[in-house]
């Protein structure tokens, strides 16, 4: 019976690819899973000399664990399925899409920015910098608009540039306080003008909390095939303002979210087969999958 239910449990790595192939290993004897693993075919493979196994893929072929998608998980603040190499590439964007945000405010009038232009063509960039760092923080007088809508809206992009790509909620605030503080506070904008108070609580405080409401929000239209008001058009447009990075790069590197309810439908297989058994005749094995 002990080597009927071991069958069972290496029927169903067969039809279940998103599960570890050494979950199964560790599961089975040492002797049986180094005899297993040296071997190449499972139907030439007997253990103990008494048992055959009816299958054609080795462990060692089996294929390793996908990363899991975050809108594919139940919603959690601490859950944690980082993917690190696609945040590498949306911090890429942020960088390349701060400096151009800073030459088109460089563009606009000074009474628009508060950004000293005289200052600009008079004083050195480094020592500019230096000065600014050293004088600040201080309370700015910029636009409201600047400062208690866009900037939020900023920090919950960053948010949402971590979140989507499966980091938690921790995790996710800290990276849009590093974005927003550290890239461009203290950062870019400094050449420019001395670090502001508001910007340094409102952009990542306000993204943070804004930041898991578009989350929430995007899981809601990922959940509905991207559809909003039964448009695709609305859903596709709500999406892009919730995530503008991941949805942007989702059009060359792909979109995990997509295709949802592809991936939930609920879909049960079954097989039989029969291996030789230690008296000579044939044991029934049944491999079961469900995808949902």
């Amino acid at each position: 019976m002990k080597r009927i239910f071991v069958t069972i449990i290496l029927s169903t790595l067969l039809y279940f690819p998103e599960v570890k192939a050494q979950e199964f290993v560790d599961d089975i004897d040492d002797a049986i899973r180094d005899e297993l693993i040296d071997e190449q075919d499972y139907e030439t493979d007997s253990i103990d000399g008494n048992y055959k196994f009816v299958m054609t893929q080795t462990l060692s072929k089996a294929k390793p664990l996908k990363r899991p998608c975050i809108y594919d998980m139940p919603y959690s603040i601490s859950a944690n399925y980082p993917n690190y190499r696609r945040l590498a590439a949306n911090t890429g964007v942020l960088i390349a899409g701060g400096l151009t945000t800073l030459v088109i405010l460089d563009l606009l009038p000074e009474n628009a920015t508060n950004w000293n232009k005289k200052e600009e063509t008079e004083v050195p960039m480094a020592e500019r910098y230096y000065n600014n760092v050293m004088n600040g923080p201080h309370w700015d007088h910029d636009n409201p608009i600047f400062n208690y809508v866009l900037h939020p809206y900023a920090g919950a992009a960053y948010y949402m540039s971590a979140r989507s790509q499966g980091f938690n909620m921790w995790y996710s605030a800290l990276y849009s306080f590093a974005v927003s503080t550290i890239f461009w506070e203290y950062g870019i904008e400094a050449f420019m003008e001395i670090p502001s108070i508001q910007d340094l609580f409102v952009t990542p405080l306000g993204g943070w909390l804004i930041g898991e409401f578009f989350y929430k929000a995007k899981r809601y239209i990922v959940e509905h095939d991207y559809r909003l008001w039964g448009s695709k058009a609305c859903g596709y447009i709500a999406a892009f303002l919730l995530d503008p990075v991941n949805e942007c790069l989702g059009y060359f590197r792909g979109n995990e979210a997509h295709g949802w309810s592809k991936r939930h439908n609920v879909e049960i297989n079954s097989q039989f087969s029969l291996a030789p058994d230690v008296f000579g005749g044939q044991a029934p094995t049944l491999s079961v999958s469900l995808t949902f």
